[in-house]
């Protein structure tokens, strides 16, 4: 048998970026089993990935993000049968289960007594964010690990999520020992996450499974998205002033400025702006999703004074892509531009 890479103890030299074949995913494990961190292709947004059953391993996720401790995050699971282990699941929790394992849905259950997921995974809550990921990397190392890992968005806290293997190696640098790439993620967004701990399923972070096809499978409504409360949110992602450029986001955008970067959707339009990019000129929501986050750090990295952003639809993706950008429009203080 062939031994993986080994990796060094530190990572003053940056993170290794390695095709995810066989032998970079043992040397992955190899990492997380020294709890070490790992950039990890997953089919939402790349994900950096510790050892959720161990507290040192997840203490080094929020400072390399710069992440307020009191942010839980989400520990990812090979198996449905590996989830139970760690988290109550009602009948509701079941049944979306069933349905939409593996993808892009994550829930919060109760936390079994027995669950191994350590305390800073929860932030000291009595919930647990769960997901089955449908990528078989993410899977792999779950399983090789023989535990939960953890994985918030590979990028610096309130910062565009990763969508890329470059985008995690520049955003974090050598806090993160190495990086597996898998090329663009395909769905593009973060997961939806669902409140299952109680008797009412809600709606926490619309994701990449639209709020219709959980309704349709549950035969009634999600209650509203949650406010996070400024010290507590119950679940990632729920930040208000998060997923931001370095500049200005201006949602629901009919023009933009000469300086000016554009988000397009659907037909082109007319504009001043000094770079542009269309999310999808068929206005297709899903190819928006994927394009998404790779946009808004391209525009933010030509130096734009502000990135402008088309009206999309509420509808279907429509509204993550949309909690999204009102979120990263909180990110950065505008200084006098036009809307």
């Amino acid at each position: 048998m062939k031994m993986p890479t080994a990796l060094p103890e530190t990572d003053t030299a940056g993170p290794q970026v390695r095709s995810a074949d066989p032998d970079a995913i043992e040397a992955a494990i190899a990492a997380l089993k020294r709890g070490r961190l790992v950039g990890i292709p997953t089919e939402t947004v790349y994900g950096l990935g510790a050892d959720a059953t161990n507290g040192l391993a997840c203490a080094r996720i929020f400072e390399a993000k710069g992440r307020p401790r009191f942010n839980p995050l989400i520990a990812h699971c090979d198996t449905r049968t590996r989830a139970e282990e760690q988290g109550v699941f009602t009948k509701t929790a079941s049944r979306l289960a069933e349905a939409f394992w593996p993808g892009p849905l994550t829930l919060v259950v109760g936390r079994r007594a027995t669950s191994r997921v350590c305390d800073l995974v929860t932030a000291g809550l009595d919930t647990l964010a769960l997901r089955v990921p449908a990528s078989e990397i993410m899977q792999a190392l779950v399983a090789g690990l023989d535990a939960p890992v953890a994985a918030p968005s590979a990028n610096r806290s309130g910062h565009v999520s990763a969508t890329t293997a470059d985008a995690v190696a520049a955003d974090l640098g050598d806090t993160v020992a190495l990086v597996l790439d898998a090329g663009a993620s395909p769905v593009g967004l973060e997961s939806t996450i669902i409140d299952v701990s109680g008797d009412s399923p809600r709606l926490l972070r619309p994701g990449g499974l639209a709020r219709d096809e959980i309704e349709a499978v549950l035969g009634r409504p999600l209650l509203a998205p949650a406010q996070a409360e400024a010290d507590r949110p119950a679940a990632p992602g729920m930040l208000a002033a998060h997923y931001a450029p370095s500049c200005p986001v201006r949602p629901n955008a009919e023009t933009a400025g000469p300086g000016d970067g554009y988000l397009q959707f659907g037909a082109e339009r007319d504009t001043q702006a000094r770079v542009r990019f269309n999310l999808s000129p068929t206005g297709d929501l899903r190819e928006a999703a994927a394009n998404l986050f790779a946009a808004l750090r391209q525009l933010d990295a030509a130096g734009v004074s502000a990135i402008a952003v088309a009206p999309i639809p509420e509808t279907g993706l429509g509204e993550a892509i949309n909690d999204r950008l009102r979120r990263a429009s909180l990110g950065r203080t505008e200084a006098g531009s036009a809307s």
